[in-house]
């Protein structure tokens, strides 16, 4: 029978207590609630219990392998499979946008010979995976400095975003090479760039417009992120578009994330009383 849990959730203002179905107490941690929310998500807020978009940032693949004393590699082989039964799981539970932190643009710093296990297993799932992909109605789309990437693995990418393109049943998003501040500061520069050229006025640029210029353009900002590995930050992981996000920390190591932690998460999320800046009476 599922484990009820009783954990301490840590909020700005005080502690409170809830009951966490479906994994062990040493598997769920739960995090900071945002103060406030984006006033176009107040409407379906609080009635809609099931996140419109979740993010995850995937973390814990090396320390998974060190307590089995296997290589680095083993584990990011099978965070992989984790991001496949993600997907299923996502699914499954009627998500409409996925997006995973699969590679950051600080990741470059690791020993070149990560880096280039990390590129091989990013080439073999493009190849292996795009076609059921497809077939389960997934469209992909990246977002990051792709440029640093390989040419063949750039072609990858963008082929698996033209094959995928009419798809709609579940929009995954697999941010690469991607940093929240550089995307910023990008969109800083080609917000400026389109004043200076005369193609907007310096005073129309406000937040819904500077949101235009950003990587994620045309996208939910996440009502729901999700960490494993029991770490308790964002890491420069969408800073912009999380500004209103529900957070959920958990302990699991990310090779070891299973549709139960996935489930757990959103009955987290569905528990929480978002009241996107307003108050209730």
């Amino acid at each position: 029978m599922p484990v009820i849990t009783e954990r301490v959730i840590e909020t700005y203002d005080q502690p409170s207590t809830v009951a966490t179905p479906g994994v062990a107490a040493s598997d769920v941690i739960v995090a900071d609630e945002a103060p406030c929310n984006r006033a176009a998500h107040a409407a379906a807020g609080s009635a809609d219990v099931l996140p419109v978009h979740v993010a995850i940032i995937m973390d814990g693949n090396g320390r998974w392998a060190k307590s089995r004393s296997l290589p680095r590699v083993a584990g990011h082989r099978e965070g992989a499979r984790a991001v496949r039964r993600t997907v299923e799981a996502a699914i499954r539970a009627g998500v409409s946008w996925l997006t995973i932190y699969a590679f950051s643009s600080e990741n470059w710093r690791r020993p070149a010979g990560e880096i280039m296990d990390l590129t091989g297993l990013l080439r073999r799932y493009l190849r292996s995976e795009i076609v059921e992909l497809k077939e389960n109605g997934v469209r992909l789309r990246f977002i990051g400095d792709r440029a640093r990437f390989d040419r063949d693995i750039q072609t990858d990418l963008a082929k698996a975003e033209r094959d995928t393109s009419i798809n709609t049943r579940l929009n995954l998003t697999i941010a690469l090479s991607y940093g929240a501040r550089a995307e910023i500061a990008a969109a800083a520069r080609a917000a400026a760039a389109a004043v200076c050229a005369g193609r907007l006025d310096a005073g129309d640029l406000g937040e819904e417009t500077f949101e235009r210029f950003l990587a994620t353009a045309g996208m939910p900002d996440p009502d729901l992120i999700i960490r494993t590995s029991g770490e308790q930050r964002l890491s420069n992981f969408l800073l912009w578009q999380a500004a209103y996000a529900e957070l959920v920390f958990l302990d699991v190591l990310w090779p070891d994330f299973d549709q139960p932690h996935f489930e757990a998460a959103l009955a987290e999320f569905a528990r929480r009383d978002r009241r996107f800046g307003t108050s209730r009476g």
